[in-house]
């Protein structure tokens, strides 16, 4: 039976009071926390397999429901008021909530990456699941074919939407007590018509956690890779290297290098240095930097293997989705409440800025400055022989 819309006899003046008693009396709820937004934490249920999915959001209904407990996990706060209490709701309008004190009608979509989107909450839903439950990704255009969608335009833009909602604004810095590697690498293909040792591949820098685990039966002292971070940068330059350690490392922590003079200064921020000279000598790089190599050579893998290539612009938005699901490789099926969570205290690209080169991809927790230094020819031929030599 559909509700029926109530309308209130409440008169201007009344409401007025009502807001304003309602501040006095939840002091700690009316004013909005202005700072870095906290992620909500999700539901305890979560689908474990695809059919537990279709079951669980078979319609919209169900949808805007668990989208109601994701954004207010401890009952629903008016944001217009700050009144916590039960809402009105609509048959006809699942994704919308109405306060039962100032009448405010509040959507589920709005301040997240769903913001303003004309597609229902069951295609979101079916993106977020799609998109970060499969262990290749996916591309935009498998993702118009899957989802049905008319343009490619809209997948695409969805898509970067979701990338959007992969990093958390309260991110902690990796490390402490683990050794971190750090190194950077050319993403591209080859550079034509500039001569040999030239090169215009966009720069990436990494570093990933250098774990260690005992296997229960055999007692084997196992290395594996923990959480990663990726940036692109324009420059091998000081300054760039020391922003991404000092906003991706905790201080304190034990940082392995190569010999590069970019990282000789890190040693100012309290890290604990190991650097070596590694030549192009694979059992140095071996023994050095194990896990890096490896991380490096997935990602060349995954971009090229499943989205063909992807431009400069947009590059950092798939180093995004990379590490989202690299540092969610043990437990993927929680990914899919992962990306709703974040994506419910950010807001995604508009049109105009994904296509228009406004809109800056997340990824460091300060806003990125604006660079606008050039490499040299010189320094691309010395980077460029270094990376063919550590191949």
């Amino acid at each position: 039976m559909p509700v029926r819309r109530i309308r209130s006899r409440v008169s201007p003046r009344v409401r007025a009071l009502q807001r304003k008693f309602t501040r006095i009396r939840n002091p700690d709820v009316a004013p909005l926390v202005r700072g870095v937004p906290k992620v909500p934490r999700r539901p305890a249920e979560q689908p474990r397999s695809l059919l537990e999915f279709q079951r669980a959001f078979s319609d919209e209904a169900a949808c805007a429901d668990y989208m109601e407990r994701v954004r207010w996990p401890d009952g629903f706060a008016c944001p217009h008021c700050g009144v916590v209490a039960e809402p009105y709701r609509f048959a006809s309008r699942p994704a919308v909530l109405r306060c039962r004190t100032c009448q405010h009608d509040t959507s589920l979509t709005a301040g997240t990456i769903m913001h303003r989107s004309k597609q229902p909450l069951q295609v979101w839903f079916w993106a977020a699941y799609l998109v970060t439950t499969q262990t290749p990704g996916m591309s935009a255009t498998q993702f118009q074919r899957q989802l049905g969608m008319s343009r490619y335009e809209t997948a695409f833009q969805l898509l970067h939407k979701l990338r959007g909602g992969m990093v958390r604004p309260d991110k902690d810095r990796i490390g402490g007590e683990w050794t971190v590697e750090v190194d950077e690498a050319f993403v591209g293909g080859r550079t034509k018509g500039k001569g040999r040792g030239n090169t215009d591949a966009p720069l990436v820098i990494a570093a990933v956690e250098v774990r260690e685990r005992i296997h229960p039966k055999s007692g084997r002292r196992n290395v594996y890779a923990g959480r990663l971070r990726l940036r692109h940068i324009v420059s091998r330059e000081r300054a760039e290297l020391e922003d991404f350690i000092k906003d991706s490392i905790e201080p304190g922590s034990d940082v392995r290098t190569d010999g590069w003079v970019g990282y000789d200064g890190i040693y100012r921020f309290r890290y604990r240095h190991d650097p070596m000279v590694l030549d192009g000598d694979h059992d140095k790089i071996e023994q050095h930097l194990p896990l890096i190599h490896i991380v490096f050579s997935n990602l060349k893998t995954w971009l090229r293997g499943t989205h063909h290539g992807v431009s400069a612009q947009h590059l950092q938005a798939y180093l995004n989705e990379y590490v989202f699901r690299f540092n969610r490789r043990f437990y993927p099926m929680t990914s899919f409440a992962s990306v709703l969570g974040i994506g419910s205290v950010r807001v995604g690209p508009t049109y105009e800025g994904l296509y228009g080169g406004e809109y800056i991809h997340p990824n460091p927790e300060r806003p990125r400055r604006l660079r606008v230094s050039k490499v040299s020819d010189a320094t691309r031929r010395r980077m460029s022989l270094k990376a063919r030599r550590d191949q």
